[in-house]
């Protein structure tokens, strides 16, 4: 039998997107223990906050100690830890939510984004989009959030006008330049379509 007939091509092809997604169920597996470990190792460590910097300095020396192959223990990776713990107080939240993406990811958001709500959406659209920590840092810094979900919050123009100008004038709203100036384009908007009205 040939090799390169198109039944055998596709049996290859489909063993390999199994053993793609059976490794991808692992990694997600996998990192979902690492962050519920991590944030219990939190826990314990804001449980005894009273103990001071020491307390993180010699459970960061003892633990390299007993696991001198283990990585992510540093002093520095527990205080994220403490931090993680007291930000999601929730352990089943992190279970279902956090633990969609990376620990380099949680430490991107835990650093750069203080509202719940705007850490919440980029952790679905990071899990959704499959974002690599330099893209989620990115998208935070250039606003991405802002400029999506809040814009949309301020505009109800798919109720409004018809299509494709509904799509068309939602798009455009979302560019940096035209939200500068939104107040001459709606006011041109309310002007050719009518009295629309934006949501507040």
């Amino acid at each position: 039998m040939l090799m390169n007939t198109a039944e055998y091509l596709s049996i290859i092809e489909n063993i390999k997107s199994e053993i793609t997604a059976a490794q991808y169920r692992a990694a997600v597996h996998v990192n979902a223990d690492m962050l519920l470990l991590y944030y219990d190792i939190g826990c314990v460590i804001n449980e005894h906050k009273s103990w001071g910097n020491k307390f993180i300095d010699n459970l960061a020396a003892d633990i390299r100690i007993a696991f001198p192959e283990s990585k992510g223990y540093s002093v520095r990776n527990l205080k994220y830890m403490a931090k993680f713990a007291e930000i999601y107080p929730d352990r089943e939240f992190v279970q279902q939510v956090v633990a969609q993406i990376p620990w380099g990811h949680n430490i991107v958001l835990l650093d750069k984004v203080a509202d719940m709500d705007e850490r919440k959406w980029y952790i679905k659209k990071s899990a959704e989009n499959g974002w690599s920590r330099n893209v989620l840092v990115h998208q935070i810094e250039s606003n991405l959030y802002q400029r999506q979900v809040l814009a949309d919050k301020v505009a109800n123009f798919d109720h409004c006008l018809p299509s494709p100008q509904s799509e068309l004038t939602a798009q455009t709203m979302k560019h940096p330049y035209a939200k500068h100036h939104a107040s001459c384009m709606q006011a041109y908007i309310l002007q050719q379509y009518g009295s629309c009205r934006h949501e507040s």
